[in-house]
């Protein structure tokens, strides 16, 4: 038997450093060639390492979190034959728990019911003063159950408690303390600290860049949606069986790709570096995704060459890519300008980020129904604003208000969506 050694591949791009996100396989694991061994992350997306070889796994080059360099150890496995380095004892690595990937689960997840037969007391999972690692959901849930996290064992990310861990722990057998009365009010004195890993540690160096790097100004406008959210429901109702539903996204999306057209000083990107302001012919539209990780920005390719029923489902398409884990490099790369949304958690009035290197982004809040005076009358109308922000050093706050009233003008007349 011998020992080979995988090192971090080239992935391409020009890529020198990846960050370690996850393990799919521990020491005196059997792996087979192709299978997958971890996940890694680049600037723009998650990529799976696969074996070259078969054989069993003896080290590993670093915990979640880590820095690698290309060219730097990733993997060692034990093989047939004489591998590719000296054959030596084996020496496992200190790492983290097994990883699994992350259970979803409502933050209100109701207690399973399960038969607890008597066990012995709990044996705590971590050491003293280690601080478990759990969602605020979990940590809710835990509490109701009467569970101390700190003998739970995580199976998540770094150790992180999931709610099936929670299960795991009532089905074995765990002993969970009974609350008591009123303990609501008691007083609570628990820390968590959590690393900022994987993608989360990607938006933090993102919005930290794009903050240094570009003075924003922001520029808010209101807009009157009624008729727009009017004709969305006729055509929702005549077309949508064949076509697919319309939400506001798409008609938004086609009123940027018109007033573009205008304002092409918008759809552009910044070389700060080389001083080198680039304009675009085509509309690649990032549309800002929440996910169950974080934060990511798809990017709806020529958006000026789709209708709105095509536009909107390729949105729904990147939007579960962009949820499930599956959104490929250049599906998360390349925007030219970028619509930020919460839907109906959207608030009046918001401040969006630049996505670097990005000179504009559009901001969309929710929509309300407020009265509003229209031909000496006062009448029921849905308002919607857009928050939008720009980079100043580009930008001109006249050109930056005109570029909104030409939007604002397409979308409280909807029927100009349509015309070319």
């Amino acid at each position: 038997m011998g020992q080979y050694t995988i090192k971090m591949p080239d992935i391409g791009e020009g890529i020198a450093e990846v960050e370690l996100v996850e393990w799919r396989v521990q020491p005196g694991d059997t792996v087979a060639e192709d299978q997958i061994l971890a996940d890694v992350m680049t600037d723009k997306a998650t990529v799976e390492i696969p074996s070259p070889v078969a054989g069993t796994v003896l080290e590993l080059g670093g915990q979640p979190g880590a820095l690698l360099a290309v060219g730097a150890e990733l993997i060692r496995l034990e093989v047939a034959g004489a591998g590719n380095v000296a054959a030596k004892a084996p020496q496992v690595a200190a790492v983290a728990a097994p990883v699994a990937a992350p259970v979803a689960a409502p933050a209100a997840a109701a207690p399973v019911p399960v038969q607890r037969p008597p066990v012995a007391a709990p044996v705590a999972m971590r050491a003293p003063g280690e601080k478990p690692v759990a969602s605020p959901a979990v940590r809710q849930r835990a509490w109701e159950l009467g569970i101390e996290l700190q003998f739970v064992h995580g199976s998540g990310p770094a150790g992180r408690i999931t709610h099936e861990d929670l299960d795991v722990y009532l089905v074995s057998g765990g002993q969970p303390r009974t609350p008591s009365a009123g303990s609501g009010y008691a007083q609570r004195h628990g820390e968590e600290a959590v690393p900022l890993i994987g993608l989360r540690r990607k938006i933090a160096q993102k919005m930290q860049e794009s903050k240094r790097r570009i003075p924003h100004f922001s520029y808010v406008e209101e807009i009157d949606v009624t008729d727009l959210e009017a004709l969305r429901a006729q055509l929702n109702e005549r077309y949508g069986p064949a076509r697919g539903k319309l939400t506001l996204l798409p008609l938004l999306a086609r009123a940027l790709v018109f007033a573009l057209r205008d304002f092409p000083q918008m759809n552009a990107r910044f070389d700060d570096d080389a001083g080198v302001v680039t304009r675009y012919a085509a509309v690649h539209l990032g549309m800002a995704t929440q996910t169950d990780n974080g934060l990511l920005v798809p990017v709806l390719r020529h958006a000026e060459a789709l209708d709105p029923w095509a536009c909107a489902r390729e949105i729904a398409r990147l939007a579960e890519a962009g949820r499930s884990g599956k959104a490929g490099r250049d599906e998360l790369s390349g925007s030219t300008i970028t619509i930020s949304s919460l839907g109906p958690l959207g608030g009046l009035v918001t401040t969006p980020v630049i996505n670097h290197p990005e000179v504009a982004i559009v901001g969309v809040n929710k929509i309300v129904e407020r009265p509003v005076f229209r031909g000496g009358a006062v009448v029921a109308r849905k308002l919607m604003n857009l928050s939008s922000s720009f980079d100043h050093r580009v930008v001109d706050g006249m050109d930056a208000a005109q570029f909104i009233q030409a939007v604002r003008a397409l979308l409280e007349t909807p029927a100009l969506l349509f015309v070319e």
